[in-house]
């Protein structure tokens, strides 16, 4: 197994879904990284990308929305928006997940989008402006330190990308500061099933490519109870590799203050198999 360090897993996430987005913005294919999605070993194509949502919603998206499509989900149909809200996407890549967003929460909501990478946030601006969407914002920065002030969102979601995070437990503490009491959670993940331990995770797939870094079902409740959410489900939705499941996270913000601090959950700094 090769060690690498969470700041050069981060850049090689970061560097990966920089040249995916220059694919879609150059006309040269859809997002891909090697071949596939950046999301997917050759293995797993079929389970991430646009194919998981429905046409009518590919219909209304700009088509580079929909090629830079890598998530393995589909949050917003999940995340039960209503008009007048205010979502954040956790990693919003191209864009698709806010620009839908955007349309449920209406004129008077708000759609943030959160993305590292500078090519990213350039095609989901572009892609937000082709869809004539006016209520979407796009933020620069990681998922570990969210630029925006605590108890400001009604809504987090994301797609696929919390499992590329080296520091899961901070972003589950941030999901819990900037939502207000009682804000919900939807989220798009993969999820490994409990049987599976850090090794195995690895010896399935990349880090990058979503699978090594993964968390299991109850890492993913212990880690969320911790930082304060209550009513959490984690519900598989599709196999992704022999253990690992593309799955539907929900939570709800308690009304409470969190006591236990921030969740124990061990930062990855394994690179996986590949």
């Amino acid at each position: 197994m090769t060690t690498t360090s969470a700041d050069e897993l981060r850049e090689e996430v970061r560097r990966r879904y920089a040249d995916s987005a220059r694919a879609v913005s150059e006309g040269t294919g859809s997002a891909s990284c090697g071949g596939g999605s950046c999301c997917a070993d050759s293995a797993t194509q079929a389970s991430f990308g646009e194919a998981l949502y429905d046409a009518e919603q590919r219909g209304a998206l700009p088509k580079q929305a929909t090629l830079a499509s890598l998530g393995c989900g589909n949050p917003t149909a999940v995340a039960e928006l209503r008009e007048g809200e205010t979502v954040l996407d956790l990693g919003s890549g191209g864009g698709i997940d806010v620009i839908l967003s955007a349309k449920r929460v209406g004129e008077h909501g708000l759609a943030y989008g959160l993305d590292m990478t500078d090519e990213m946030l350039t095609l989901a601006q572009r892609n937000a402006r082709e869809a004539g969407i006016r209520n979407a914002i796009f933020l620069k920065g990681v998922i570990e330190q969210v630029p925006l002030p605590a108890s400001s969102v009604d809504v987090v979601i994301s797609n696929c990308v919390i499992n590329l995070s080296t520091d899961k437990a901070a972003v589950l503490a941030e999901m819990a500061r900037v939502l207000r009491p009682g804000g919900r959670v939807g989220v798009s993940d993969v999820v490994a099933e409990d049987r599976l331990s850090p090794d195995d995770r690895a010896e399935r797939g990349s880090y990058v490519g979503c699978i090594a870094g993964a968390l299991s079902v109850a890492e993913y409740t212990a880690g969320l109870e911790a930082a304060g959410f209550e009513q959490v489900s984690v519900e598989f939705t599709h196999e992704v590799a022999d253990g690992l499941h593309g799955a539907i996270v929900k939570a709800v913000k308690s009304t409470t203050p969190a006591t236990n601090g921030l969740p124990t959950i061990q930062p990855v700094v394994s690179a996986g198999c590949c």
